[in-house]
Protein backbone atom coordinates (compact mmCIF):
# COMPACT_ATOMS: atom_id res chain seq x y z
CA UNK A 1 0.00 0.00 0.00
CA UNK A 2 1.25 3.51 -1.03
CA UNK A 3 0.82 6.51 1.15
CA UNK A 4 0.29 9.14 -0.91
CA UNK A 5 -1.25 12.94 -0.18
CA UNK A 6 -1.97 15.99 -3.00
CA UNK A 7 -0.31 18.79 -1.54
CA UNK A 8 -2.75 20.97 -3.15
CA UNK A 9 -5.56 18.96 -0.87
CA UNK A 10 -3.58 19.52 2.14
CA UNK A 11 -3.39 23.51 1.29
CA UNK A 12 -6.84 23.63 0.77
CA UNK A 13 -7.32 21.82 4.07
CA UNK A 14 -5.35 24.38 6.11
CA UNK A 15 -6.99 27.53 3.93
CA UNK A 16 -10.30 25.83 4.94
CA UNK A 17 -9.77 25.29 8.47
CA UNK A 18 -8.17 28.52 8.76
CA UNK A 19 -11.61 29.83 7.49
CA UNK A 20 -13.55 27.99 9.85
CA UNK A 21 -11.36 29.17 12.86
CA UNK A 22 -11.91 32.47 11.98
CA UNK A 23 -15.46 32.75 11.49
CA UNK A 24 -16.18 30.21 14.68
CA UNK A 25 -13.68 32.10 17.20
CA UNK A 26 -13.78 36.10 16.08
CA UNK A 27 -15.75 38.39 18.34
CA UNK A 28 -18.12 39.15 15.28
CA UNK A 29 -18.36 35.29 14.93
CA UNK A 30 -20.64 32.34 15.66
CA UNK A 31 -19.39 31.98 19.05
CA UNK A 32 -16.35 34.24 19.86
CA UNK A 33 -18.36 36.85 22.27
CA UNK A 34 -19.68 33.54 24.37
CA UNK A 35 -16.66 31.96 24.11
CA UNK A 36 -15.07 34.96 25.33
CA UNK A 37 -17.84 35.23 28.37
CA UNK A 38 -17.45 31.47 29.30
CA UNK A 39 -13.46 31.51 29.29
CA UNK A 40 -12.98 35.11 30.83
CA UNK A 41 -10.74 35.63 28.32
CA UNK A 42 -10.99 39.42 27.20
CA UNK A 43 -9.90 41.54 24.27
CA UNK A 44 -6.99 42.68 26.12
CA UNK A 45 -5.90 39.64 27.29
CA UNK A 46 -5.86 37.87 23.36
CA UNK A 47 -3.89 41.20 22.84
CA UNK A 48 -0.97 40.74 25.58
CA UNK A 49 -0.63 37.61 24.16
CA UNK A 50 0.66 39.00 20.89
CA UNK A 51 0.70 36.39 17.95
CA UNK A 52 1.64 33.72 19.98
CA UNK A 53 -1.99 32.08 19.77
CA UNK A 54 -2.31 32.45 16.33
CA UNK A 55 1.12 30.83 15.68
CA UNK A 56 -0.37 27.79 17.62
CA UNK A 57 -3.50 27.69 15.30
CA UNK A 58 -1.72 28.11 12.33
CA UNK A 59 0.73 25.02 13.48
CA UNK A 60 -2.14 22.90 15.02
CA UNK A 61 -4.41 23.29 11.81
CA UNK A 62 -1.32 22.35 8.95
CA UNK A 63 -0.84 19.08 11.64
CA UNK A 64 -4.32 18.35 11.50
CA UNK A 65 -4.29 18.84 7.57
CA UNK A 66 -1.55 16.56 7.23
CA UNK A 67 -3.24 13.86 9.53
CA UNK A 68 -6.30 14.05 7.93
CA UNK A 69 -4.91 13.55 4.29
CA UNK A 70 -2.50 10.63 5.59
CA UNK A 71 -5.39 9.13 7.28
CA UNK A 72 -7.94 9.48 4.15
CA UNK A 73 -5.05 7.93 1.94
CA UNK A 74 -4.36 4.96 4.47
CA UNK A 75 -8.24 4.30 4.92
CA UNK A 76 -8.68 4.55 0.78
CA UNK A 77 -6.11 1.81 0.18
CA UNK A 78 -7.94 -0.14 2.76
CA UNK A 79 -11.26 0.12 1.19
CA UNK A 80 -9.68 0.77 -2.41
CA UNK A 81 -11.47 3.46 -2.99
CA UNK A 82 -10.74 7.21 -3.31
CA UNK A 83 -14.25 8.11 -2.57
CA UNK A 84 -15.39 11.91 -0.99
CA UNK A 85 -16.74 9.81 1.77
CA UNK A 86 -13.82 8.07 2.84
CA UNK A 87 -12.13 11.30 3.56
CA UNK A 88 -15.45 12.49 5.62
CA UNK A 89 -16.05 9.36 7.40
CA UNK A 90 -11.68 9.85 8.37
CA UNK A 91 -12.54 13.14 9.55
CA UNK A 92 -15.63 12.01 11.52
CA UNK A 93 -13.90 8.96 13.35
CA UNK A 94 -10.82 11.10 14.17
CA UNK A 95 -13.07 13.95 15.73
CA UNK A 96 -15.37 11.49 17.43
CA UNK A 97 -11.82 9.09 18.87
CA UNK A 98 -9.78 11.87 19.63
CA UNK A 99 -10.79 15.33 19.22
CA UNK A 100 -14.58 14.90 21.38
CA UNK A 101 -13.27 12.22 23.64
CA UNK A 102 -10.03 14.25 24.78
CA UNK A 103 -11.70 17.19 25.07
CA UNK A 104 -14.73 16.21 26.78
CA UNK A 105 -12.58 14.62 29.12
CA UNK A 106 -10.15 17.27 29.60
CA UNK A 107 -13.36 19.58 29.85
CA UNK A 108 -15.23 17.58 32.90
CA UNK A 109 -12.28 17.36 35.16
CA UNK A 110 -11.04 20.66 34.47
CA UNK A 111 -15.02 21.79 35.72
CA UNK A 112 -15.55 23.78 32.71
CA UNK A 113 -18.87 24.59 31.83
CA UNK A 114 -21.07 22.56 29.72
CA UNK A 115 -21.71 24.88 26.56
CA UNK A 116 -18.27 25.89 26.35
CA UNK A 117 -17.48 21.96 25.88
CA UNK A 118 -19.91 21.93 23.32
CA UNK A 119 -18.86 25.24 21.34
CA UNK A 120 -15.46 23.97 21.46
CA UNK A 121 -16.34 20.26 20.44
CA UNK A 122 -18.84 21.39 17.65
CA UNK A 123 -16.41 23.86 16.12
CA UNK A 124 -13.75 21.09 15.90
CA UNK A 125 -16.35 18.74 14.42
CA UNK A 126 -16.79 21.51 11.88
CA UNK A 127 -13.19 21.66 11.72
CA UNK A 128 -12.63 18.35 10.88
CA UNK A 129 -15.59 17.60 8.59
CA UNK A 130 -14.25 21.19 6.79
CA UNK A 131 -11.07 20.11 6.49
CA UNK A 132 -12.14 16.64 4.79
CA UNK A 133 -13.77 18.09 2.09
CA UNK A 134 -11.04 19.53 -0.17
CA UNK A 135 -8.99 16.13 1.08
CA UNK A 136 -11.65 14.02 -0.23
CA UNK A 137 -12.30 15.97 -3.57
CA UNK A 138 -8.86 16.91 -4.53
CA UNK A 139 -6.81 13.92 -2.95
Amino acid sequence: MELSASWLAVVAAIVVGMAIAWVWYSDWGLAGGVWRKLTGVSKEDSARRGKGPFVVLVASIVVTALALAAASSIASGFFGTDSFWVALAVGLVAWLGFSLSTLVQHNGFEQKPGRLTMINSAYQLVLFLGMAVPIGLLQ
